[in-house]
């Protein structure tokens, strides 16, 4: 596991920024892992994703679908999983996980530990950003480049 970056985020700017610097590093077909506390701002970043990638439509959370896809202008998809109500591990399959990779889509992934094994068979190389409340009552992120 290597460290990308680590930075303090003190506002929605400092998010945005944060979303660019990720975008660069997420090319199609890339798997970000995005762990985080509830109220961590996972679903604010993804939002911040979203518009770089010039997607204008309203970015929500996937907390009760599950998946959400939102075509990027420029090509492919940006797919956001959140798995915090995912009943297995292989429920990932039925959420589209094989054709999602096949289709070089970019994803989101939020509460990756509820498929861990899963998403280590399928996806050996990914990014993973951790979200932390720090004691300042700023974020903390620090990106990591993962191979299994």
């Amino acid at each position: 596991m290597a460290l990308l970056l680590s930075r303090e985020l003190k506002s929605l700017a400092d998010t945005a920024t944060l979303a660019a610097d990720v975008s660069a590093l997420l090319p199609s077909g890339g798997v970000l892992l995005l762990t985080g506390d509830l109220g961590a701002g996972k679903t604010t970043f993804v939002q911040a994703l979203a518009r770089v990638f010039g997607i204008t439509r309203t970015v929500t959370s996937p907390t009760f679908t599950l998946a959400n896809e939102y075509p990027i202008p420029d090509g492919g998809k940006l797919v956001h999983y959140d798995l915090y109500r995912l009943a297995s591990a292989g429920g990932l399959y039925d959420l589209g996980l094989e054709e999602a990779l096949e289709n070089g889509d970019r994803l989101v992934i939020e509460w990756p530990e509820k498929a861990q094994a899963v998403l280590d068979l399928e996806v050996p190389h990914r990014l993973r950003l951790r979200l932390t409340l720090n004691g300042t009552g700023c974020r903390q992120a620090e990106l990591t480049e993962e191979n299994v």
